[in-house]
């Protein structure tokens, strides 16, 4: 079955959203940290993802390889520290889970292709948020929404693309103008409405202290779905839920039941 136009009224994504797989109780952004998260009952994940150097998308938040891998132990120290400036071979072969914990050393890096069978197979629905390392934003958005569109063809439900960069966001408008956008934002910005009218976007997804009465209002009226980012308290969560807003992007999958 084709992906379905989303669309304000056609809202096909659940409430509350895993962050990096498992939030903070597995090592972020791996498979690892999927299958933990699905196992609390959740049906969507949020992830970063990035190019490596010969264009394959790849998990991973930080601009650099020093927090989330074994790469100071594991390239010469005059290697590039840039997670972008090695081609994905190299990147493939590093240890993403030691880091974290003993019970998760070993477990690899992912690639946009691995999460994308998973999900799929499990019958799961992300958010993709595009990550690019610095000065390659445009081409970053195009390629990881091309390499989205060719992988969700034929499902049911497509990705959602979100990104603080509105280059990125451009780039994926440009490449497959069928999937979903989403604009992040951080801080107040002023020109938010247009920029997501400019991109076509289905959603606004905020830091969560940004929504208020005013901003939620302005949202609807703009017809955006409204998200927000990263919640681990219920009462944050109970707040935005009496504002009317869609979704809850949270580390705590262990506390909020998914379907809530």
């Amino acid at each position: 079955m084709a992906s379905q136009p989303v669309a304000y009224d056609r809202w096909p994504y659940p409430r509350f959203v895993a962050h990096r797989g498992a939030g903070k109780l597995a090592p972020e952004n791996t498979l690892a940290a999927f299958r933990l998260g699905a196992s609390h009952g959740y049906r969507m994940f949020e992830c970063d993802v990035k190019l490596s150097a010969d264009g394959v998308p790849f998990l991973m938040h930080d601009s650099t390889l020093d927090r989330t891998t074994n790469a100071m132990a594991r390239f010469d120290a005059s290697a590039s520290r840039i997670a972008g400036a090695h081609r994905w071979g190299e990147l493939a072969q590093l240890d993403a889970g030691a880091w974290h914990s003993r019970a998760f050393a070993g477990e690899p890096l992912a690639s946009l292709e691995s999460i994308a069978a998973w999900c799929l197979a499990n019958g799961l629905m992300l958010n993709i948020e595009i990550k690019p390392t610095p000065g390659t934003e445009r081409e970053t958005g195009e390629q990881v929404a091309r390499h989205a569109a060719r992988l969700w063809q034929a499902a049911p439900v497509p990705p959602l693309l979100t990104s603080f960069s509105v280059a990125a966001l451009e780039g994926a408008l440009a490449a497959a103008p069928e999937l979903p956008r989403g604009l992040l934002l951080d801080q107040p910005d002023p020109d938010w409405a247009a920029t997501t009218r400019r991109l076509d976007c289905v959603a606004l997804v905020c830091n969560y202290a940004l929504w208020d009465a005013a901003m939620t209002a302005e949202a609807r009226a703009a017809r955006l779905r409204m998200l927000s980012y990263t919640v681990n308290d219920p009462w944050v969560a109970e707040r935005l839920r009496r504002l009317g807003t869609d979704g809850i992007i949270t580390d705590r999958v262990d506390l909020f039941a998914p379907a809530g």
